[in-house]
């Protein structure tokens, strides 16, 4: 979804929000450190299959995914990692690996981890690997209706 689709999107359901341009980085934590947003409130998206339907792991950039608490607490009987080529095509219009976390608008189910829905506000890539919108995250919790849990664990340096 190009950034002007999502704009549209987020416009019509009036929720605030702002645009952040930045270099190009195709890393969570570089996005951060060159956006000088901290880690825990830029979200990245991981795609997943959880019995082997597309879903998203949302978490912040400095925390990584359990897929073995995730697979527990969904109750999924298989869950693995995504690779881009079997999720490029869900989403045509934006760049590999920079996929808004709006699964709702791609019929799939959005997983956010508890540490990010902590976050008074959340930025995410906006459908490229240049620009961020940054926006509250309860608007974000209100149109996307993920579930939360607890299945993330912060990086260690």
């Amino acid at each position: 979804m190009p950034i002007k689709k999502l704009k549209n999107y987020l416009d019509e359901n009036n929720i605030e929000y702002i645009t952040i341009r930045h270099s190009l980085a195709f890393n969570a934590q570089r996005v951060a450190a060159t956006t000088h947003i901290p880690g825990k409130e830029l979200a990245k998206t991981v795609m997943i299959k959880l019995d082997g339907k597309m879903a998203m792991a949302v978490l912040p950039a400095s925390y990584r995914v359990r897929l073995d608490v995730l697979k527990e607490l969904t109750g999924a009987k298989t869950i693995e990692l995504a690779n881009e080529m079997e999720f490029k095509y869900l989403f045509p219009e934006c760049e590999i690996g920079a996929m808004p976390p709006f699964g709702n608008l791609y019929d799939m189910e959005v997983f956010v981890a508890e540490s990010l829905a902590e976050d008074t506000e959340i930025a995410f890539n906006a459908g490229t690997h240049v620009e961020l919108i940054r926006m509250a995250y309860a608007d974000f919790e209100r149109l996307v209706q993920p579930v939360v849990l607890a299945f993330s664990t912060a990086l260690t340096s």
